[in-house]
């Protein structure tokens, strides 16, 4: 099989845009994160960070599960059900179980030492034994939920294949909406026992049904060949574009967000989360669709420095978290208005993150081999 450069290069995009997340709501209080700097934060500078996590969060995971769901069929295919799921298990779940049991203890330990702050006031080993014993491992996933709902996919999907394989046809303008009602409904759905902010063991099942859509998508995309033939890419992108920001506006102030209404947007029988769950949806799929075939058109190529972000993408997103937390709080001095200074941490950390990873990390006998 061609190995599709521009899907390595939207993948390695995608995880540097998970690195700029995280370092948003360091600044912006929207989101949940292990560090938020304790600086003011204005209103126009809350509506621009809401604003471009909002649209992060409507296709940056969903489309990395996409990526992840197409390369599935084909290792099936080739391996068959039991070594898919060996192979799954060591890619996925050894990294799962090195962030649960070393990189989180270590880091938080690490982090609230830096401040002063007793998160295991005993000292690390009796903290280490209680973070054990309590089960708060279960939890301590951090970014790496994605590596833990990725592989229940993959467990589901071996389920789905013992059926047989689903024949597909490439998806239209029609069955493109169609696909983005039934993520907003199942969405809204969602939301009305799990609303936004709310999670079962740092997994966000608020946000599943995009997810399991998108995986799914994305083994039916390996099926059908979709990749290839989609079309569209620019209504898409004008979509997103044109109906998303026009809709964006719309539902925050008819829904009365700016007079503290926040709540209704996250679940609930409120229309607002009903609007809001189809514009993620439709933000999600237009976004992608559009970035698939932009990829495709002007970055199926690879110089030395796309090379290099390829190589250490994987490592880089489970090594970040600690790495842009020691700068986030190194950086707090600085006096700055808090959108450059969000830039400069994006900057620093996905700088840092690729570089720390490529030099020590994946040189490590330990590491090397699931990095």
């Amino acid at each position: 099989m061609k190995r599709l450069l521009y899907i390595d290069n939207l993948r390695w995009t995608m995880i540097m845009l998970v690195v700029s997340m995280h370092a948003a709501v360091t600044y912006s209080h929207i989101g949940s994160w292990y560090y938020m700097e304790n600086a003011p934060v204005s209103p126009a500078e809350k509506a621009v960070f809401g604003t471009y996590q909002a649209t992060l969060q409507s296709f940056f995971m969903g489309f990395l599960f996409f990526i992840a769901g197409y390369f599935v069929p084909r290792a099936y295919d080739t391996k068959g059900p039991w070594r898919f799921l060996k192979d799954r298990g060591y890619r996925l779940g050894l990294p799962l179980l090195l962030y649960m049991f070393v990189i989180q203890p270590v880091a938080v330990w690490c982090i609230s030492s830096f401040g002063g702050e007793t998160v295991f006031p005993n000292g690390f080993l009796q903290g280490y034994a209680h973070y054990i014993t309590t089960g708060r491992w279960i939890g301590g996933t951090g970014p790496l939920w994605f590596c833990e709902a990725l592989l229940i996919f993959c467990v589901g999907y071996v389920a789905v294949r013992a059926f047989g394989r689903v024949k597909t046809v490439l998806p239209g303008k029609k069955t493109i909406w169609l696909f983005i009602g039934a993520i907003t409904v199942c969405t809204f759905a969602m939301r009305l026992p799990w609303p936004v902010g709310t999670d079962f063991y740092n997994l966000q099942f608020c946000y599943f049904p995009q997810y399991i859509f998108f995986f799914s998508a994305g083994t039916l995309a390996y099926s059908g060949g979709w990749l290839d033939r989609l079309e569209n890419g620019r209504f898409w992108g004008r979509t997103a574009l044109f109906l998303g920001l026009s809709f964006w506006v719309a539902i925050l102030v008819l829904g009365g967000a700016m007079k503290g209404h926040v709540p209704y947007y996250q679940g609930g029988m409120h229309w607002q989360s009903l609007g809001m769950s189809f514009w993620e949806s439709m933000m999600g799929v237009s976004i992608s669709i559009w970035l698939l075939q932009t990829y495709r058109r002007r970055c199926d190529r690879q110089g030395r420095w796309a090379r290099f972000f390829s190589a250490n993408a994987f490592a880089a997103y489970v090594f970040h978290a600690p790495i842009l937390i020691a700068l986030s709080r190194w950086m707090s001095p600085l006096a700055m208005p808090l959108p450059p200074k969000f830039l400069l941490l994006t900057v620093a950390a996905i700088a840092v993150s690729f570089a720390v990873c490529a030099a020590v990390f994946r040189k490590l006998p330990l590491l090397r081999r699931i990095l």
